[in-house]
């Protein structure tokens, strides 16, 4: 039960440093002013923003889904994973964290929509806001890429779980999400301080949990992988 909710924890947090990276966070900014900037109610831009965060944990849990089915319907796979599980989450953490660190550079071209797509999702009100939350979650940048496919999906695996961590996840992403659209209900002239302080903010909450993510790999290496017992 305890692992259960370290795993629910680590997947929030894993959400909310993937939704204040530099990338994920231009983009949803971005976003929330298109759809809003012609809204005079207030309130539907609050719920452009809440419709948003949706598609984008839509997204999550829907591209994990296929992942973790995909990989978990292969038999070979399956038991290969169950016995070295452990041995390759170590592995894994360290790169990412190598990654967070930006000591090992990471390039990544993602999907992301184009200007059509996001006029159309712009039109649509709080579906089109819904939309186009989901077709920019689906935008990896090096960053997000890392957290979600180094970080979550191996969680997810070890722990079974193709919607309930997954969904976590995307819930986290779409946190700072209400924030911003919070912001540009009230004071559009805050966004640009607002951004700035979370781009700091996001440097060395990168650092720390790329630093984090070392040590615990390297702690999964000397315990299975070593047989070191600390």
């Amino acid at each position: 039960m305890d692992s259960l909710w370290v795993a629910l924890g680590s997947a929030f947090w894993l959400g909310i440093l993937t939704s204040i990276s530099p990338c994920p966070l231009a983009t949803s900014i971005a976003a929330i002013s298109f759809i809003g900037r012609k809204v005079r109610n207030s309130g539907k831009v609050l719920l452009s923003g809440i419709a948003y965060a949706v598609g984008r944990m839509l997204a999550y849990l829907l591209l994990a889904f296929i992942v973790i089915a995909g990989i978990l319907s292969i038999p070979g796979i399956s038991i290969f994973l169950q016995e070295y599980m452990n041995k390759i989450l170590g592995l894994v953490l360290i790169i990412v964290g190598l990654v967070l660190l930006e000591i090992i550079p990471f390039r990544l071209y993602g999907i992301g929509p184009g200007e059509k797509s996001e006029r159309l999702a712009g039109k649509g009100g709080l579906w089109g806001a819904a939309a186009i939350g989901f077709l920019f979650a689906l935008s990896l940048c090096p960053v997000s890429a890392a957290l979600f496919f180094g970080s979550l999906i191996p969680l997810s695996i070890k722990h079974s779980s193709m919607f309930l961590l997954p969904s976590i996840y995307g819930l986290a992403t779409g946190l700072p999400v209400l924030v911003f659209a919070f912001v540009i209900t009230f004071s559009v002239g805050s966004i640009g301080k607002l951004f700035n302080k979370l781009t700091l903010i996001e440097k060395w909450v990168r650092r720390i949990t790329g630093a984090i993510f070392i040590a615990v790999g390297i702690y999964y290496s000397l315990i299975y992988i070593f047989g070191i017992i600390i």
